[in-house]
């Protein structure tokens, strides 16, 4: 049975999801980075990917000592990416690393989360457009 085409695109599956730590240790070093508090995206063009763009998400101990609550958050982040990624992936050419990170202190809802991802995903369109246009 064949999903139809707009179930598909919001999928975050296996092969979208960035878990090389060599690539996530490059993105640390040589990546760019905008923020929309409290996301910050790291990204970095990446031309040896299958996939156009892979995705990870991150919450620090620092800032969150509870593994439940660092989990809740990844889940909203993920799930955030999930439902806004047709923003980068219907604008863009070329292969990105993307690393989300999750800055803020407190507990957040989710609606406040998605609109920061927006936010983010559309500043990433707007550099990206801007240095190619250049």
């Amino acid at each position: 049975m064949d999903l139809p085409q707009q179930k598909k695109d919001l999928s975050f599956g296996k092969r979208e999801k960035l878990k090389s730590q060599k690539r996530i240790g490059q993105l640390f070093t040589e990546g760019k980075s905008l923020s929309s508090f409290p996301l910050k995206l790291i990204f970095l063009e990446d031309a040896h990917q299958e996939v156009p763009i892979k995705a990870a998400v991150t919450v620090p101990k620092k800032n969150f000592k509870s593994a439940v609550h660092r989990n809740k958050i990844k889940r909203l982040l993920r799930e955030s990416y999930r439902l806004n990624k047709g923003l980068v992936f219907n604008n863009t050419q070329g292969n990105f690393a993307f690393l989300f990170l999750y800055l803020g202190k407190e507990m957040p809802a989710f609606v406040d989360i998605e609109s920061k991802m927006k936010s983010l995903l559309e500043k990433f369109n707007a550099r990206i457009h801007a240095k190619t246009s250049t």
